[in-house]
């Protein structure tokens, strides 16, 4: 999972936390939430509900299995 600059469209929720808005698409935050943002000296961590070790080995990839590749 990975965050994007983006404009909202009426298919998304808009939440605005500490003078950041966060645009995130209504289908998906059902399927993500809880979504947490944590901001480090080198950019910033998303985490969030959806188990993307399921079926992979894990290999540091989000969504991806290493052996596909």
């Amino acid at each position: 999972m990975a965050m994007a600059l983006d404009e909202s469209k009426e298919t998304d929720d808009v939440f605005e936390i500490d003078g950041f808005k966060y645009v995130v698409d209504k289908e998906f935050m059902v399927k993500a939430k809880p979504i947490k943002v944590d901001f480090l000296v080198s950019g910033f961590k998303v985490d969030c509900g959806i188990d993307f070790t399921s079926g992979c080995s894990s290999c540091g990839t989000t969504g991806s299995c290493c052996s596909d590749k």
